[in-house]
């Protein structure tokens, strides 16, 4: 899961990151309007935590932005301002919550995740497929009643696929979901093989079915057809 983190105070940013990274998110930090823009044109986010009040520009207009985009992220503004207004305005602009200054990070990551499981899961705190299992707020994964062990890029793997049943995906999306703008790094997919390898042995080993499908010289389809 990414999250991007749009924030100008460095101390909340970081404890943001440092409390939410233990789980399993991959965390992006801008300081700037500027920044934030041009991660949402270039990278695709799970959820996005906005601040209204950057030093060169305002995240409201980010949030516009991305409306604008039709962005499938999920959308929480965090903010000092705790006017009636501003969260009006926030919510009808299209933010999916709104959370004021100061605030527990334990709330915060509670609405992380409920943001996710409304955007990606119709708000269900159970995910299952055939025999697999995934409950995404424990990170467990069963597969015929039996516990799965999954690294944290492999459980990423597997919750990416299943939320996009029957589609097409491009070994570059893949790529971007897995490890964000660090994907500029790589060389080559062989890094994919190699996790999509380990989590199908890990699931036949327990008697699971192979649903990802090579799509070749695109991607792969993860479907039961």
């Amino acid at each position: 899961m990414n999250i991007l983190i749009i924030e100008d105070e460095q101390a909340l940013a970081k404890s943001i990151i440092k409390y939410i990274d233990v789980e399993i998110y991959h965390c992006e930090w801008v300081e700037s309007f500027r920044e934030a823009l041009e991660k949402i044109h270039l990278y695709t986010y799970d959820c996005i935590l906005v601040d209204i009040g950057l030093p060169d520009g305002s995240g409201m207009d980010v949030v516009s932005q991305l409306k604008k985009t039709k962005s499938k992220s999920g959308i929480i503004i965090i903010s000092a301002k705790n006017s009636l207004d501003d969260k009006i305005e926030g919510l009808n602009i299209g933010a999916d919550d709104y959370l004021t200054k100061p605030f527990e990070l334990s709330e915060l990551n509670a609405r992380i995740k409920a943001v996710i499981r409304r955007k990606n899961f119709d708000g269900n705190n159970e995910i299952t497929f055939k025999e697999i299992t995934i409950i995404p707020d424990e990170r467990s994964v069963t597969v015929n009643n039996e516990l799965l062990a999954l690294t944290k890029k492999e459980y990423n793997l597997l919750l990416y696929f299943i939320s996009n049943q029957n589609r097409v995906i491009t070994k570059e999306s893949i790529a971007e979901h897995l490890w964000g703008d660090y994907m500029d790094m790589a060389d080559s997919f062989d890094f994919i093989y190699a996790h999509l390898k380990n989590l199908r042995k890990k699931i036949d080993d327990k008697k699971g079915n192979d649903y990802i499908q090579t799509v070749y010289g695109i991607g792969y389809k993860f479907t039961s057809y």
